[in-house]
Order: structure tokens, then sequence, then C-alpha cells
């Protein structure tokens, strides 16, 4: 896998099936607790990356927030107030 290197970290996991994220690797990635993280499979590697909601409408990532329980962002707002005027 391109750009992926050791950081000589070993840790076992659970009988829970839980593993602990080094804090230097949280705190350089920005994660703090309870943050959503989504998992993804690549052959036999598991990578774990910081959840950003996505817009529903476009998929955007940027300034999206929620609105009756969906994740919108506001370039979708505008443009739907456009449509309703």
């Amino acid at each position: 896998m391109s750009g992926v290197r050791s950081i000589g970290i070993v840790r076992k996991v659970d009988e829970l099936g839980r593993i602990v994220i080094p804090v230097e690797l949280r705190r350089n990635l920005d994660i703090a607790e309870r943050d959503p993280l989504e998992i993804y499979v690549n052959g036999e590697a598991i990578i774990l990356q910081k959840h950003r909601p996505y817009c529903v409408f476009c998929g955007g990532v940027e300034e999206v927030g929620e609105f009756k329980g969906k994740n919108v962002c506001q370039q979708c707002i505008r443009e739907a107030k456009e449509v309703r005027s």
C-alpha cells in the first residue's frame, strides 16, 4: 500500500476485540475520545480513518451540518433555497 509505513508499535487485541490507539497517534491525527472512526478493509489490511460527515445530496464534506437528522452541506442548502424562491 502506497504511503503506509510501520511506526514500530504493536498492540494486542483484547477479549472484546478492542485495541488501544497510542496517544501519540491520536494527537497527531486529531482523534479525541468518542470521535467516530470509519473502518475499511484493503486486502488483509484494516484501515481506521476519522469519520467526516458527508452531504446526502452531493457527497461533499465541506461545511456539513445536520438538518432534520440528515447531513447537508451549506452549498446544497443555498441551492435548495434558490429553487424555493
